[in-house]
């Protein structure tokens, strides 16, 4: 029995579909998969390659590593193979890569991939295309040979629209020569806003259930992710009580993300006004990612570095792939004060240069012609919105009202199954995806996400096959 790294079909090594892997110094193809089952630690395969070998293939999932058996016999050993000694090699992954397990989103995409007839409610993306005002946007750059690379801090003149745009909604002035950075999607921004602030062992405070990037970005960065539990019971929304009892004298930053993914919660202004005297009165920073800012609904937003005493403090992060559905565009941007920023603008030339050009006249126009999609699109999300909430209350399945992205979090509490166990058999015996609560961290257990950034008709057809689990499962 040996570790090594096997080749999926979909290029990820925690795929379901293994095709090669190396057995004692040697490439295996593999042939067919002759059996497959799930281990309690994760998905398992028996499979023969091309030579007529079989071997055993099981993958753990949180310690993302496969282990492989040979089923040939002792006695049908080659031996010149036992005598052949393998060379040595250290190994070359880096601790703080090898402790951050795979994604449990993408896990289940791997399966449903290979699913006919799945409705999805997993898919964290709008299902509308961009509006065509930016797609002619983006190919008129190409056609017009904007084909080269921007500064690095992005197009002056989507700084400076977005200047506007963020002085138009919410009131804060940026400067956008040294305070807005045009990024690769907010997760780039993401990154870019650790790397630059956080030295080795500064904590930073992250509520659950979280964005699934949250934690692993920390940990990339140097950093140390302390987490803090939110709950139902308040809505999902962090309590500056919990957030104190937390704060160490190697604490640094406070991260927050609202509207949040995946629960949909919305932080009140009250609230974050607790946040914002805490980030006060122990020195912190704030990182506030605000990529769902325009998906709210029945409330009012409140951006972070607008309540007092914040601006300086703040680092915002916002982007174009959620209210102007432009996942694919992969543009976001960042706001801080101009020392912060040109920090993070230092790390950003040094591993990016600029964003995509395309993509940056393309947000341009979505900040001159896409308001009125914006609102189209949200007031179909509210539509979709209110049928989920209340489908799943109906069926059992408890679900607290979320105010923003396009997430509900029902509890599953009701069917005696853990959330990975009410994600698998519902999928295999409804063909409805779901992601389960503890992909975004332990906090989110005993709850599962769901989408609904799909068709009104697919979310009905999804509330009904969900209501017939439900009733066996109650």
């Amino acid at each position: 029995m040996t570790e090594s790294q096997v080749e999926c079909y979909s290029g990820h090594t925690y795929a379901q579909e293994p095709c090669a892997f190396v057995w004692q110094g040697r490439r295996c193809q593999v042939a067919r998969v002759e059996r497959r089952w799930r281990a309690p630690e994760g998905p398992a395969f028996c499979v023969r390659v091309q030579s007529g070998d079989s071997f055993e293939l099981w993958y753990n999932e949180r310690a993302d590593r496969w282990t492989i058996r040979s089923l040939k016999q002792d006695t049908e050993q080659d031996p010149k193979q036992d005598k052949e000694v393998q060379p040595k090699m250290r190994d070359f992954i880096a601790d703080k890569i090898k402790i951050v397990p795979p994604s449990g989103i993408r896990r289940f995409f791997d399966i449903v991939a290979t699913m006919q007839d799945v409705i999805s409610l997993g898919i964290g993306e709008p299902d509308f295309t961009t509006p065509p005002s930016i797609i002619r946007a983006g190919i008129a750059s190409l056609e017009e040979g904007h084909t080269h690379y921007t500064s690095n801090s992005g197009i002056r003149e989507l700084r400076v629209a977005l200047a506007e745009h963020l002085e138009r909604l919410y009131g804060v002035s940026y400067d956008p020569d040294t305070e807005l950075l045009i990024t690769v999607g907010v997760s780039e921004a993401l990154y870019l806003a650790f790397a630059a602030t956080l030295d080795h062992g500064d904590e930073v405070i992250v509520p659950q259930p979280c964005f699934v990037a949250y934690n692993p970005e920390v940990i990339f960065a140097g950093g140390v992710p302390v987490n803090v539990c939110t709950n139902v019971e308040n809505d999902f929304q962090l309590v500056a009580a919990e957030v104190e009892a937390a704060i160490t004298p190697q604490t640094k930053a406070i991260l927050l993300g609202y509207p949040n993914n995946p629960t949909g919660a919305v932080m009140s202004r009250d609230r974050l006004l607790e946040i914002a005297r805490l980030a006060e009165k122990h020195d912190l920073l704030v990182i506030s990612d605000e990529i769902y800012d325009r998906l709210v609904y029945g409330v009012e937003h409140t951006c972070f570095p607008t309540l007092p005493g914040m601006r300086e403090r703040t680092i915002l992060l916002g982007g174009f792939s959620k209210a102007y559905a432009m996942t694919g565009w992969r543009i976001g941007y960042a706001a801080a004060p101009a020392a912060v920023l040109g920090a993070m603008r230092k790390v950003h030339q040094y591993t990016i240069m600029s964003a995509p050009t395309t993509a940056q006249l393309a947000a341009l126009a979505a900040l001159k012609t896409g308001e009125e999609a914006v609102q189209e699109m949200r007031a179909e999300y509210d539509r979709r919105r209110r049928l989920i909430v209340d489908g799943l209350n109906s069926i059992g399945l408890a679900c607290f009202e979320p105010r923003g992205a396009f997430y509900a979090f029902p509890s599953i509490a009701a069917t005696g199954l853990t959330d990975e166990q009410f994600s698998e058999q519902l999928l295999a015996e409804e063909k409805v995806a779901c992601v389960p609560g503890n992909a975004f961290g332990q906090c989110g257990s005993g709850f599962v996400r769901c989408s609904y950034a799909t068709a009104y008709e697919k979310l009905e057809q999804a509330l009904e096959r969900m209501g017939r689990f439900a009733q066996r499962h109650g």
